[in-house]
């Protein structure tokens, strides 16, 4: 039997984790890695104890959904509240981060965003994220990586 790759696997983290999200608009997932150690993990969702996009519908202002939390925001404050320091670490997503959580990531010291998809990739956070030296690297999940034919009981 082959092992996945380290990168695969923290990649299927983060699409496990995005089929938690609560938001229609886009499922995300995040996982922040360190030392080849998951510390943190978030996807789309509103606050706790909030209402869900999919329970009364997407709130959406300027074209963006604002009772989301997006992952990668899920994530860090994950982290926060429980004290687990972010600097250095790595970061996998589903999808390219947007503009604000690029700012947060870059804040939260975080070295390496690995993302499976692009999404509206902006420009300025191209640019924030090489004006931090914080890497960026396109992970697709490989189709057969989370393919459960392959466990035996």
């Amino acid at each position: 039997m082959e092992r996945i790759s380290w990168d695969q696997y923290f990649m299927a983290q983060s699409h496990l984790l995005a089929l938690r999200s609560t938001c229609t608009r886009l499922t995300v997932g995040a996982t922040i890695v360190r030392d080849k150690r998951i510390i943190a993990g978030g996807y789309n969702g509103s606050i706790a104890g909030g209402d869900h996009c999919i329970d009364k519908g997407c709130y959406v202002i300027d074209n963006h959904c604002v009772r989301t939390i997006h992952a990668e925001m899920n994530a860090i404050l994950q982290c926060a509240k429980f004290g687990v320091p972010t600097t250095g670490a790595e970061i996998y997503v589903t999808h390219f981060p947007c503009l604000q959580c690029c700012k947060a990531l870059i804040q939260a010291g975080i070295k390496t965003v690995y993302y499976a998809e692009d999404y509206k990739n902006h420009p300025y956070a191209i640019e924030l994220f090489e004006q931090a030296d914080v890497r960026t690297e396109k992970v697709i999940l490989k189709d057969s990586v989370i393919d459960l034919s392959k466990i035996t009981q």
